[in-house]
């Protein structure tokens, strides 16, 4: 069982670097991940790359830094 089973996680910036690093741990550990970022292809690429580890995670397309808009 992992450190995370059953969880939810939300992680911005989940589609390269650490942020993406984070979100495939969050898998590994059995957590349910949705990752945001502001470009859709990076977007899917890291959601397959995931998806094709066995992870369950979704991405949502957003730019947080503009905050202003929601």
């Amino acid at each position: 069982m992992g450190r995370v089973e059953n969880k939810i996680a939300i992680i911005t910036g989940g589609n390269s670097g650490i942020g993406l690093a984070t979100a495939a741990l969050f898998c590994k550990e059995g957590a349910k991940v949705v990752i945001s970022g502001r470009r859709e292809a990076e977007n899917k690429k890291a959601v397959d790359e995931i998806m094709s580890q066995g992870g369950e995670i979704m991405a949502v397309q957003a730019d947080l830094s503009k905050m202003e808009d929601c």
